[in-house]
Parts: structure tokens; sequence; C-alpha cells
């Protein structure tokens, strides 16, 4: 839901970009308001920014994810959603219910991934 409010936060994080591009805060909170906002694609563009930079951050490499499922590149969303795992990303419940991953959820290999994530889950419990 775009608002004024909005539109003045992202014009204000952009412009500290521009003296400062790798800034890794701004990035993630612009990213955020991107998405929030509906500007996916800028969003993604953020998102592989940061993972750029935090190559190996798992929260980042799971919102690399979420930006490739909000634009349906699902090849993309499943290889970073997988990295992010392997990464020690662990909130499984909030990602089956992520509104960001509904394009991926349905994707049969993400599917089959979620389940052995939860069988794994199960055996150690």
């Amino acid at each position: 839901m775009k608002n004024k409010n909005s539109e003045f936060e992202i014009s204000f994080y952009e412009g500290i970009l521009v003296h400062a591009p790798n800034f890794f805060e701004v990035l993630v909170v612009l990213g955020d308001l991107y998405t929030k906002n509906g500007h996916y694609r800028k969003g993604l563009m953020v998102d592989e920014r940061l993972a750029a930079l935090r190559a190996d951050d798992p929260v980042v490499l799971y919102n690399l994810a979420c930006s490739y499922s909000l634009v349906e590149q699902l090849d993309l969303a499943y290889r970073a959603i997988k990295q992010a795992v392997r990464r020690g990303y662990y909130d499984f419940d909030f990602m089956s219910q992520d509104q960001d991953l509904e394009n991926l959820r349905r994707d049969t290999r993400f599917r089959r991934f979620l389940q052995r994530l939860a069988k794994r889950v199960n055996q150690t419990q």
C-alpha cells in the first residue's frame, strides 16, 4: 500500500545510498520498503546487492528467495531458499506461510523440500 510517507522514506534512503552505496542497514530498510510498496523488481535489485555483500547471511538469502518468488523467478527462488537453509535459516513455520513465497510454494520442488525439512526437524525432536 503506497502512501506519501512511504514514498518519502524511499526517497530518503535512496539519497543516502547515493553517497554510501553499500550501507548495509540502509539497503535492508530500502529493500523492505520497496517490497511492501509493490516495487518488487527494485526490491530484488536491492536483495541481490545485499547477497553480494553478505553471501553467507541466511536472512539475506531468505529475503533474496522471497524477492525472486515475487517476480516469479522460481528456479532462482528455489536455489536461494536452499542456500538460506544451508547457511542456517531455520524458521520453517514462517517459510511455509510467508506470503512473499506464495509463488514458490506452488513449485513441486519446494513442496518436497519443505516436507524433507519437516521430516528432519521431527527426527531431531
